[in-house]
Formats: C-alpha cells, structure tokens, sequence
C-alpha cells in the first residue's frame, strides 16, 4: 500500500509542475493515479481515467476505488466503494455527497443535491460519493446479516470515505482542501445529520434535506394510515383502499378554501404552513344523499387520523402536494398509482405495540436514528453551519418530523447559538426531495458557502421548476417567516 507522503510526491507538491503546460500535468497526475495503488491504507484505486468537460460539467479527473475490501458473511464481496471527481480547475474546497436508500451503489459524484442548475463539480468542488460498503438495489436489506457492513451502512463509512477521499484530493492537487462540505437528502440527510452530531469536526457545512432519520417510525405511520383506510371498504372487499378522484378533487378544492389563500393569494400553493396546521376536513363530510365530490363520513374521521399524527411519529402537513399525481413521485395520498403506501395492502388489522417493541430491539435501526440527538456543541464550537430543507408535501417523511428536530436543537444548543449556525427552509408542495407541484430547484450550496466562509446569513433563495410555470420563481424563506404576496410580489414576512 502506498503512503499519502509517497503519493503527495509521485503527483506533485502543486497544480502547475514546472516546465509542463497547464494541462498536460493534470492529464499526467490523473494518469498516475491509475498506476498507485491505493490512497491510504486499506484503500485501492481500481481506476482513473480523464473525463472531457461537457455542457454540464467540466474537466476532470474520475477516480474509482474501494476502501477495505473483503469478502463477508455468505462469501459477498464488501468495502467501501466510492468514486472521486477532481476538476481541473478546483476552487479548494471538498464536498461529499450524501446516498439514498439503503445505498448499494455508487452514484455519480457530481453533487447536484441543492445546488438547482450548477452542481457542485461544475462549481469547481472535489466531490466524492460512495456506496456505504455494500452492494444492492436501493430498498435490498440483505447486507445488515454482515457486522461492518451495517455498521459502515449506520455511520462509519461517511467519515472513513471523507477521510480517504478528502486525503487523496490533497495529494492530488498538493493541498489540503480549504473547507469541506456535505449535501444530501433522504438517506443522504440522514448521514448529514449523524456527520454533524457523531463526527463534528469532519464538515465546515452541511446542507440536510428530508432527512430519513427515523425510517421505521414513519413507515409504520404509513402503513397503520393503510390499515386504517382499508377498514372503511365495504365487508368482502379485499383490495388495498384508494381514494377516488372525486374525493381528490374534494380535498384539493377543501385546502384551496381554506389555506392557499393564508398566503395572499390563491394560487395553487399553501406558502404559510403554519396557517394550514389548523385544516379541518370536517367540511369533506357527504351529507345525506349526497355523493360524488365528498368522502364518507368514516373516511374522513380516517384522515384526520392520518394527519395528526400518533404517540409513535409527527402529524404530517396538509398541502397541495398530497394529492399530486403528475411527473415524479405520487403524493402521499393513495389514489391508484404507486404510492409510498408501497405495494397493495388490504390488511385491515395491525398491531401497534408489537411494532414498536420490533422497533425498539431493531439494533440497525437504533443507530441510524438521528432525531434525537440534539448536543451539537462541538461541531457549533468550530463554527459549523447548517441548512435543512425539506418538501412539505413529502409522502414519506413528514416535514414537521425535521422542523421538531431543528426546534429541539435550537433549545439544546442556546437560541442565539443555534440562529448564528442553522436555517430551515420549508419547499411548499415539495414531494420527497423533489417533485410535485412545486418550485422544486433551488441553490443553497451557494449561501451555506458564503455564511460559511464569509459570515453572511442565507435569506430568501430564489426557486423555479414548477411544472407549468415554467420562468415563474417563488423565494424559499428561512423558517418561521414564508412567501407572501403583497402589491410589489412575493417577499418572506415572518408569521
């Protein structure tokens, strides 16, 4: 194995080796990486190889490689996989990239997350992204039968990637990166998440969306709110229940009246979330006789259920987005198409205590929660800064669930403490991550990088994408204040 000494040397203590072209060095240390052996112990690159600047991206230098290799329970082939992208022209900065799912793959390392049409590589950023030590579909289990495997799953691998990865960069280049940074969302939030409470002095920033911080916990609120539904289907119907398209235009029509308008303008868009916490889906009710574009007396006692949470997960927020069934991902509410109900499931009984209990001795699932660790006094200490984000109508993590854990945080850490060092932004009608029938694209790489390094706080962030109105934008403001329309357009007022 070769040392971070010896590849500091064979590559060059600096960008511009003297007597070469500004490009064939880079072209040369790209090539020479192929030919080492690995970037610290234990770590191998398998290639590396020039990548030619595109519209989108520009060049770089790709490099494949895996950290502890072995073979595991069952004879599987684990390690780290990752993959490692360094522009030529870098502005001294590292980025990791956060997964998605259960990982199994490596994603390409361009980091897009929040960054809305300039990804991090384009923006000059060494960025890495991994597989977190297994290989597998995005929802495939199996690995957790394998010790480390689910370990590196839970936590390791984010900082034994960072470590290897941000090493490699700075013998790459001859110096250390200047910042490092990590973005993601889903699993990828989580692992921001864990990254600033379990590993605080690893990320100068971290930009955290919908973050999958207590998966089993929602998943058992989505499947008792399918058990519930089902209960209202006629005695002999064994189908999972759906709501109609009656009832979906029903709803749609009950939160326009009363919450889109909270915003200053009725628009399709419920920008004051706060305002919408008091829905009341009473009105939804079929008076006698009547049918078509109304639910059932039975069936709205359900949703209510569904959105008010239980003792075991958060009430979910009532918004526009519920109902989608265009481009993306569906909204949270089953209406026919794949939904984050999942597959059909007619069960009309479950039991609560007994999941729990599971839930309670689920030993992998224990150590990827991350909503409840709130100290985050060292990585503050350092200077660190946070943005969450999070869509609010995400079908499978209720955004509420993040806004309690940013609440927590701020109470834990000191108010003033925690206003100097995170923001929350809300993204109304926001699917999970994306999508939806929201103004879903928006950069905020950028404003945690300038309140990062230059001290200034992010405010409105301009965002765009919603489908149908494409030019239109719409400001995502720091939470609690919200987009309203006044005479001059939308502004962010606080509540």
């Amino acid at each position: 194995m070769l040392t971070i000494a010896f590849l500091v040397g064979m590559l060059g203590q600096d960008a511009g080796l003297s007597g070469r072209s500004a490009a064939a060095p880079f072209a040369a240390r790209c090539e020479a990486l192929a030919d080492s052996a690995a970037a610290m112990p234990g770590t191998a690159i398998a290639n590396a190889r020039l990548v030619d600047a595109t519209a989108d991206l520009p060049r770089h230098c790709l490099v494949e490689g895996v950290i502890d290799p072995r073979t595991g329970v069952g004879g599987a082939t684990y390690g780290i996989r990752f993959e490692l992208r360094l522009p030529e022209a870098w502005n001294g900065r590292y980025l990791l990239q956060g997964g998605g799912g259960l990982n199994g793959v490596v994603r390409p390392a361009t980091g897009p997350v929040a960054a809305g049409s300039l990804p991090a590589l384009a923006r000059g950023f060494a960025v890495a992204s991994h597989d977190s030590g297994h290989r597998g579909e995005v929802f495939d289990a199996s690995f957790y039968a394998d010790q480390r495997a689910a370990l590196d799953f839970a936590e390791a691998a984010v900082r034994t990637v960072t470590l290897a990865t941000r090493a490699l960069t700075g013998s790459f280049y001859g110096a250390a990166p200047h910042h490092s940074y990590m973005t993601g969302c889903s699993t990828g939030g989580r692992e921001g998440m864990l990254a600033s409470q379990r590993y605080p002095e690893l990320f100068d920033g971290i930009a955290i969306g919908a973050p999958a911080m207590r998966p089993g916990h929602s998943n058992l609120a989505i499947e008792h709110a399918q058990v519930l539904l089902n209960a209202t289907q006629p005695a002999g119907v064994t189908e999972a229940a759906r709501f109609s398209s009656g009832e979906i235009a029903a709803i749609d029509a009950e939160l326009t009246r009363q919450c889109d308008g909270a915003d200053g303008r009725v628009d399709g868009m419920i920008m004051n979330v706060a305002a919408c916490r008091a829905f009341d889906p009473a009105p939804l009710a079929c008076s006698a006789g009547q049918s078509g574009q109304c639910l059932a007396p039975d069936r709205v006692e359900v949703l209510q259920t569904m959105f008010a949470g239980q003792d075991y997960y958060v009430s979910i927020p009532w918004d526009t987005g519920i109902t989608w069934i265009g481009p993306g991902l569906p909204g949270y509410l089953p209406a026919g198409q794949p939904s984050p109900f999942g597959p059909a499931n007619a069960s009309r009984a479950i039991d609560i205590s007994a999941r729990l209990h599971d839930l309670q001795w689920d030993a992998v699932g224990r150590l990827t929660d991350t909503a409840y660790w709130t100290n985050l006094s060292t990585y503050l200490g350092r200077g660190g800064k946070l943005i969450y984000f999070h869509g609010v109508s995400d079908p499978w993590f209720s955004a509420f669930d993040t806004l309690g854990y940013f609440d927590r945080a701020r109470a834990a850490n000191g108010e003033a403490n925690w206003d100097a060092a995170a923001r929350f932004y809300m993204v109304p009608g926001m699917g999970h991550c994306q999508g939806g029938d929201a103004y879903d694209s928006f950069d905020l790489l950028g404003p945690l990088v300038a309140w990062t390094e230059g001290g200034a706080p992010p405010g409105a962030v301009p965002a765009s994408g919603r489908p149908g109105h494409e030019g239109e934008t719409m400001p995502l403001c720091p939470y609690p204040a919200y987009a309203h329309h006044d005479r001059e357009g939308l502004a962010c007022r606080a509540p």
